[in-house]
């Protein structure tokens, strides 16, 4: 019922920009902060940015902040992350991710979309 679609990765010089998308269905998604992951080979699933329901607030890792932006919209049910300035190190499978605990629940219900590739090399 919970589907996350994402799309628009490829293969990117350094310097370089991409734009990912990532469509939703089965859930509220106007109710729901929206996140980005990525994991990059041998290591762990890391946080990459967040949107707020409404769009309002957004929140980065450290090492793409002023090069990615996160945003939404609500009513064609879609995230999106554009990515300028690519590094190298950013290489890594991008996941579209929905927590959709209540509100006020302190446990975690994640939906994850397949993933999409991202290489940053000359």
């Amino acid at each position: 019922q919970v589907q996350l679609v994402e799309s628009g990765g490829g293969l990117v010089q350094p310097g370089g920009s991409l734009r990912l998308s990532c469509t939703a269905s089965g859930f509220s998604f106007s109710s729901t902060p929206m996140n980005w992951y990525r994991q990059a080979p041998g290591k762990e699933r890391e946080l990459v940015a967040v949107i707020t329901s409404a769009g309002v607030g957004t929140n980065y890792a450290d090492s793409v902040k002023g090069r990615f932006t996160i945003s939404r919209d609500n009513v064609k049910k879609t995230v999106h992350l554009q990515m300028n300035s690519l590094k190298p190190e950013d290489t890594a499978v991008y996941y579209c991710n929905a927590d959709l605990r209540p509100y006020g629940s302190k446990t975690r219900l994640d939906y994850w979309g397949q993933g999409t590739q991202v290489t940053v090399s000359s």
